[in-house]
């Protein structure tokens, strides 16, 4: 068998990232943020073409690279990108206008994440990407799954977390949550789920009409 190592460096070098994620990457490190990996971020920016995406929702704003990965994919997208701490959306605001993103083309919001999803509208989005607040990701599930229209797609990031999920060995608590958010999928006829083993593990699932 092909050595998995390489051909998952093969793929995440594949991608090559603008000056400006670059940037953002900088910032992020600075900050102490781990960023989804290029290869996340250039399927991320598949699906937002594919779905021709109007309204996301990001949970986990950080410096701004999932959400520069985003919102370049089209001229239209809005994105409403949530975060607890300001000083990574101040980051996040310098990536977006820096790309030359228009203002009206995000909405930048504080607070956690299922606080703030719980106030927005029933079928509204296009695409929901979480990749904050791991203990509440499974209330973040159920928001998200109200969230999404017909057809639309939740994506979350950390699917593999650290190549621990695999092992049944593993059973340290964040393993464990990945474990449930699987199990969530597998267990639930209203959605069709894919993982990918790019980054740090990417579960992919469309709500079916």
């Amino acid at each position: 068998m092909a050595d998995k190592i390489t051909s998952w460096k093969y793929a995440e070098d594949f991608v090559v990232e603008s000056a400006v994620i670059q940037r953002a990457r900088v910032r992020a490190e600075e900050l102490g943020i781990e960023c989804i990996t290029a290869s996340v971020g250039a399927q991320l920016a598949v699906l937002v073409a594919s779905l021709q995406a109007k309204s996301i929702v990001e949970t986990g704003t950080g410096a701004g690279v999932s959400g520069l990965w985003m919102l370049g994919a089209t001229d239209h997208t809005v994105l409403a990108t949530i975060d607890s701490e300001t000083e990574h959306q101040a980051a996040a605001k310098a990536a977006f206008a820096e790309a030359g993103i228009a203002s009206n083309r995000t909405r930048v919001i504080t607070g956690k994440a299922v606080d703030v999803m719980s106030n927005m509208a029933d079928a509204a989005y296009d695409l929901v990407f979480l990749d904050a607040d791991r203990e509440t990701i499974e209330a973040q599930l159920r928001e998200a799954s109200r969230l999404l229209r017909p057809g639309g797609v939740v994506a979350i990031a950390h699917a593999l977390w650290r190549d621990r999920v695999p092992d049944p060995a593993m059973r340290d608590e964040a393993t464990s949550v990945y474990r449930d958010v699987l199990r969530f999928f597998s267990d639930n006829e209203n959605f069709i789920a894919s993982l990918l083993p790019i980054g740090d593990g990417l579960l992919l699932a469309t709500k079916k009409a």
